[in-house]
């Protein structure tokens, strides 16, 4: 069960035949690990390619060990936090069997865990923990370390949730290789919508989930040492932008605030320099150069333990010589009092000397410790400084605060001014068409006034001209019906002399027609005979009685 599991987690196909053939001939009971040991490294661990779930392995061998090992004392901490502190614990320890975490670590770890709580870090305390640890051991166990953390000693006031968040956050950064997460708002490239993701930078990528619980995730923007992070200027509603430009796509986005955007870009330009110049994390670095300046400063101790023992071994060679020199001054004190007076000086000198060196390397001491002395006074004022510098950089984000509401104020007021004189400027407008529209009604009500005056004038004068017209053909009917009576008389006249002319007169209902040439045009004939009128006079006639019917009208 143990060998399947390990395949499956760290993909390596199993080859239970393989097993079996390795564990065939022992037959003395349960194996012990260093009997299982050559067949995990032959079997299992030379067939690792490195494309495994490093947190589920850790889970896994977790799995085995905790149950075991894990204290039964209640602690602060849960189940989860104890595992993730398990792993921090195997990322931070020493590369020798056992595996134990040094006091620079224990202390590295504590201080990123206070600081991920946001409370202050307890020097004096962790000090005096150090002397006490250094008494009995080297270091700490990975229980230990899990009982130390989980007993509060050095979160006191801090409560669960918040001693669990800090312990997540250190083991997103150390083993998740997590360098900054967040929420920012980012625009689609086929949409071009707005939304807000959740960013994890890693060392190569940045990935981006719809919440914090990593479960959906969104995308990747994969990370090279051509790509490059500008800030942009605040367009289409958006602001603190900036832009992030790879090879083949190109991505914008949108931070809560400066200060955050800030972050952001410095983060991504720092993981974008490391990949250009082909560097580890920057906490896999600070490990290593931690590790080598404790390596450092272990082969400079042993380096002055063998001087000391170089100095202890002069010493006592010179003490053995002192002896034989004392046993030779004392064998020779009979032969001359004056070579005993310079073995007497000789030994004195000898003995300046090494006062004189015992005073020189207080000198030195002293002096060191005036360096540390005023190094803690700079240190001081370095942090003085600073919280000076921050303190302005509040003030002036205040600052800034009040000028930008002052320039919205001022914005406001522009666009209700600018409102208030489109208002006045419409009613003008509207103003003046109606004065155009009342111009224009009284025009055309002079026009209309002056056009009835002229149809007036006009039909008075047709009326007028009709009247005349009247008259004149009142006179020619009377000379016609005088015509008339003389050719009546005529045609008498005519039938009286003779009689055939009766046959040559029509009656036509009542009508008598001379036969005599007349025009081409049709006549018009009466009772009376031929009409005292032509067509046209009719038709003239016609269109005065009708002018004067709806002058009357």
């Amino acid at each position: 069960v143990l060998s399947h599991n390990l395949c499956t987690v760290l993909n390596v196909p199993h080859d239970p035949v393989a097993l079996e053939e390795h564990f065939r001939d022992d037959d003395e009971g349960p194996v012990s690990n260093q009997g299982y040991m050559p067949y995990l490294n032959k079997f299992i661990l030379e067939k690792v390619q490195g494309n495994f779930d490093k947190v589920e392995f850790n889970r896994m061998c977790w799995t085995l060990c905790a149950k075991k090992n894990l204290s039964k004392s209640p602690l602060l901490i849960s189940d989860e936090d104890a595992f993730k502190v398990w792993v921090i614990f195997n990322f931070l320890s020493e590369d020798k069997y056992p595996l134990i975490i040094v006091p620079e670590e224990i202390e590295y770890l504590l201080k990123k865990i206070t600081e991920a709580m946001g409370a202050g870090w307890q020097q004096e305390q962790f000090d005096h923990y150090k002397i006490a640890l250094n008494t009995s051991r080297e270091g700490l166990s990975a229980w230990e370390l899990i009982d130390l953390i989980g007993s509060g000693q050095f979160s006191k006031g801090m409560d669960r949730q918040t001693v669990s968040m800090a312990i997540n956050e250190v083991f997103n950064e150390l083993i998740l290789d997590v360098l900054k997460q967040g929420y920012m708002l980012k625009k689609g490239h086929k949409r071009k919508n707005w939304m807000e993701r959740w960013f994890v930078l890693k060392p190569n990528i940045i990935s981006y989930y719809v919440s914090e619980d990593l479960k959906d995730k969104k995308g990747d923007i994969i990370l090279d040492g051509n790509c490059c992070v500008e800030a942009l200027p605040d367009k289409d509603g958006k602001k603190c932008l900036f832009l992030i430009k790879c090879l083949d796509k190109t991505f914008e986005i949108s931070a809560s605030d400066k200060k955050k955007k800030q972050e952001w870009i410095q983060a991504i330009q720092s993981t974008v320099n490391l990949l250009r110049a082909g560097s580890p994390p920057p906490h896999k670095e600070a490990r290593q150069k931690r590790k080598e300046l404790r390596q450092k400063l272990l082969a400079e101790q042993e380096e002055l333990e063998r001087q000391m023992k170089e100095l202890q071994a002069a010493n006592e060679n010179k003490q053995k010589e002192l002896e034989t020199v004392r046993k030779q001054l004392e064998a020779a004190a009979a032969r001359a009092a004056e070579e005993e007076k310079k073995r007497l000086q000789t030994q004195v000198e000898l003995q300046d000397r090494f006062s004189l060196e015992l005073e020189r390397e207080k000198m030195v001491r002293q002096k060191m410790e005036e360096q540390v002395a005023q190094k803690s006074s700079e240190l001081e004022q370095y942090l003085q400084r600073v919280r000076e510098l921050e303190e302005m950089y509040k003030q002036l984000q205040e600052a800034l605060e009040d000028e930008k509401q002052a320039r919205q104020d001022e914005e406001t007021v522009r666009k209700l001014q600018a409102r208030l004189l489109e208002e006045e400027t419409a009613k003008r407008a509207e103003l003046e068409k109606w004065h155009l529209q009342q111009q224009q009604t009284i025009q055309m009500t002079e026009a209309e006034k002056q056009e009835l005056e002229n149809q007036r004038m006009m039909k008075e004068q047709a009326l007028q001209v009709a009247m005349q017209q009247l008259k004149q053909l009142e006179l020619e009917r009377k000379e016609a019906l005088e015509q008339y009576e003389e050719v009546k008389k005529k045609l008498e006249t005519a039938a009286n002399n003779t009689k055939s002319w009766k046959d040559k007169v029509a009656h036509h209902e009542g009508l008598i027609r001379l036969i005599e040439p007349g025009s081409k045009n049709p006549h018009l004939i009466t009772n009376w005979g031929p009409a005292a009128f032509t067509e046209a006079e009719l038709e003239e006639r016609q269109r005065s009685w009708k002018g004067k019917k709806s002058a009357s009208e």
